[in-house]
């Protein structure tokens, strides 16, 4: 069980409803779901570390209760909004264990967009409330399931450009070409291990320590799978000024002879630094290396000076013709990118390499604030809706469908609808498609129970989502 006090881990003006909804109800029925955003498919994947840290076993005590009594009457500056009866109840008669029932896709799993990834509904009638009383807290499922989405996507960019400009097979070795920088760039230590271990589910390259031991913890992984090199920062390679950078970059390859290590090189002259250091007073030490040097810009636009370095690194250190026609490195250096990196940056920046003749084999790459920052819950459109519920022993399809009005005084009917009645996803063809629980009775359901009265069901390994997730390529 969780520290923080369950009671109070939802907004506000939910601590009303239970009496707000109308009388005779008994149960209700939510679910979540990507309405729509920047990319046409999601990538479900965290809520079984919400459910361990925040719902699993015994969620609140009696002393949550109290603390939560006295702060919301101070909230509210009245007494007759929170009913601590209604937690008493889930107290004494569950020992605070939840009576709700979740059901949700398999984590890792990618969904089409506008389609139910998660249910979860009352199984006990006296606690109709507390469905959508724990939207806030599941909601937030939202991030880790955008940033294993974004990462995703990048995966899917990746591997076009191995497929079009470089030898090896792509599957063989982009697992490594997009790295975690995002550690420091968080707003606190649970975002970089939600973040952190989302884009462990489609690489391997990280240096955000987080993420790894949330996927051991909350998804038992058998190994750490946030792997990292040696690799220099600003503070090591200005220590002694420009005078002295060569003597820091010959250090640095001296202290790791074998293997592969990171230097950043862009301190004073990253051109500089390529053709006369790299390129020439270390040269022929670092084609002797058994292991390669990756060179890191880090300022600057990153397709011109990534073309601008690749352009002295060849001539420099020569190039081969790969298969496809496209120019490699000796496998003793390469490049990574770290400065500026997102998206629709990455496309660019190998459509670029492509244009130029460089193969996709020659970069690697570090995304830090783009990566598990610059996200939000519109980004792939986020909505936990009611669509079924029991009132007075009936049950009913529950839905809105909002009218609005465009810039030019147009009506539509609005992306925010929402779907109505109890849900079942399937697939037809391979292609997931939400449909009511009765149709289709020859299909099964793709969404399985996860959580029930306080006990997590079908807990998945990160091995299982890592292996659920690689099926989209």
């Amino acid at each position: 069980m969780n520290s923080e006090n369950l009671i109070l881990m939802a907004d506000a003006y939910k601590y009303a409803h239970h009496k707000l909804y109308y009388p005779g109800t008994s149960n209700i029925y939510s679910y979540l779901e990507s309405r729509g955003g920047i990319f046409d498919e999601t990538v479900f994947f965290g809520l079984q570390y919400f459910l361990k840290e925040y719902l699993e076993g015994q969620a609140f005590t009696q002393a949550d209760l109290d603390e939560a009594d006295g702060f919301l009457q101070q909230v509210f500056g009245r007494g007759d909004v929170f009913d601590r009866s209604k937690f008493q109840y889930i107290l004494d008669r569950y020992d605070g264990r939840l009576p709700v029932k979740i059901r949700a896709v398999a984590e890792g799993t990618a969904v089409p967009t506008g389609n139910v990834l998660m249910t979860i509904e009352n199984t006990d009638p006296h606690c109709y409330w507390l469905t959508n009383f724990l939207e806030t807290l599941l909601m937030q499922v939202w991030y880790p399931c955008t940033v294993a989405t974004l990462s995703s996507q990048i995966k899917k960019a990746v591997c076009r450009y191995y497929v079009e400009t470089a030898t090896d097979s792509a599957e063989a070795v982009v697992d490594f070409v997009l790295n975690d920088f995002g550690f420091r760039g968080v707003s606190s230590m649970e975002s970089a291990g939600l973040g952190g271990a989302a884009h462990l589910v489609n690489f391997s390259g990280s240096d955000n320590l987080q993420g790894s031991r949330m996927a051991i913890k909350y998804y038992h992984a058998q190994k750490v799978y946030g792997s990292s090199i040696p690799a220099t920062e600003h503070s090591i390679c200005t220590l002694l000024g420009k005078a002295g950078e060569l003597d820091v970059f010959r250090h640095v390859i001296r202290t790791f002879p074998t293997g592969t290590i990171a230097c950043v090189s862009d301190s004073y002259n990253i051109f500089e630094a390529c053709r006369e250091y790299w390129g020439t007073e270390l040269r022929q030490e670092i084609l002797n290396r058994e292991g390669t040097l990756v060179i890191r810009p880090d300022s600057g636009d990153p397709i011109m000076t990534l073309l601008a370095v690749f352009d002295i690194l060849f001539k420099q250190f020569g190039f081969s013709l790969n298969l496809k026609g496209y120019k490699v490195l000796p496998p003793q250096v390469r490049v990574i990118q770290g400065d500026g990196i997102d998206y629709q940056t990455i496309i660019d920046i190998y459509e670029a390499l492509k244009d130029h003749h460089i193969s996709a084999e020659n970069l690697v790459l570090g995304m830090g604030g783009a990566l598990l920052q610059k996200v939000d819950r519109d980004t792939q459109k986020f909505a936990f809706k009611c669509s079924s519920a029991v009132v007075n022993g009936e049950t009913v399809s529950v839905e809105k469908k909002p009218i609005e009005m465009d810039g030019q005084g147009c009506l539509s009917e609005s992306f925010k609808k929402s779907k109505a009645g109890r849900l079942k996803l399937i697939k037809i063809d391979g292609i997931f498609s939400t449909v009511n629980e009765l149709a289709h009775v020859d299909l099964p359901d793709q969404l399985y129970t996860v959580f029930e009265n306080g006990r997590l069901t079908n807990p998945v390994t990160f091995e299982e989502v890592r292996k659920n997730a690689n099926q989209l390529l």
